[in-house]
């Protein structure tokens, strides 16, 4: 699953500097002798009077002062890292996902696989084939499943070439493997807001189909956008010209029936969930 890896790399890169931040403040630092501060102050003031340069000593204090700050800011880069993958994880699913297949499912892999495991992923796989397309939440609160426990098991899954998942905006959406390339396709580009409304207009029409006009004064909306619509739908092969006439009715064709049961679907899930 793409982003996995990056999160885990983030992860290690981020404890390391936190970690290699506290070393380096807690770490003591050797004092010089007397002697070797002495000799040191000849010859800082040596190099100036040689250099003509009197003011090189607030050099020395600014790098000083810039190795000081280095310790908090390896502290500070590394919280804001984890920071934002637990903001990331909040406000985004797929994040979410790929943190919690990233560092959790690991933990759980070391435990020994037993009955109630494949049970799990028996119900997920069940329940994936009844509704393809699901969101990874959506999945998690219909089956009961805690975050780290649906992940391991979805990823496990996924490994095996037994589901498949891919992203959609924020979400993560799963199905089954064993559905068709054509059967994919409507799932992953399901027709929505205007051209879903053009659909259920057209399907109550039949094979007579409807004109440009007719659709427009049912939908209200502009002549423009309404053209723009009926191109894409066109092109997709979701529509299709009822007769041979210059301007003619417009009908779903049997892909665009197939699209808009499984758009009505999508949509029925997502208000159910």
């Amino acid at each position: 699953m793409e982003g996995v890896r990056a999160v885990r790399l983030v992860s290690i890169l981020a404890v390391a500097s936190i970690l290699s931040g506290i070393w380096m403040l807690n770490e003591p630092t050797d004092d010089f002798s007397e002697e070797n501060r002495t000799a040191s102050l000849e010859l800082a003031e040596a190099f100036s009077d040689d250099a003509g340069q009197p003011e090189s000593g607030s050099e020395g204090e600014d790098k000083a002062t810039d190795s000081s700050d280095l310790p908090r800011n390896l502290i500070f880069g590394g919280t804001g890292a984890l920071g934002s993958l637990l903001v990331g994880s909040i406000m985004l699913e797929f994040v979410k996902v790929a943190v919690l297949v990233a560092l959790v499912s690991p933990m759980l892999a070391r435990m020994k696989g037993n009955s109630e495991d494949m049970l799990t992923r028996g119900r997920l796989l069940g329940y994936l084939e009844a509704n393809a397309g699901i969101h990874f939440s959506a999945l998690r609160d219909a089956l009961g499943l805690a975050n780290g426990v649906t992940s391991y098991h979805l990823n496990t899954l996924e490994s095996t070439g037994q589901i498949i998942s891919w992203r959609d905006g924020k979400l993560r959406r799963y199905a089954v493997s064993t559905l068709s390339r054509e059967e994919v396709g409507r799932i992953k580009n399901p027709i929505a807001g205007t051209r879903l409304a053009i659909l259920e207009v057209l399907a109550d029409s039949g094979s007579v189909g409807l004109s440009g006009s007719e659709i427009r004064k049912r939908m209200k909306i502009s002549r423009q956008l309404l053209s723009h619509h009926l191109s894409e739908l066109r092109d997709g092969e979701i529509i299709e010209a009822a007769s041979q006439k210059k301007r003619p009715n417009w009908r779903i064709s049997d892909k665009g029936m197939g699209a808009l049961i499984a758009s009505r679907e999508v949509s029925r899930k997502e208000a159910a969930a």
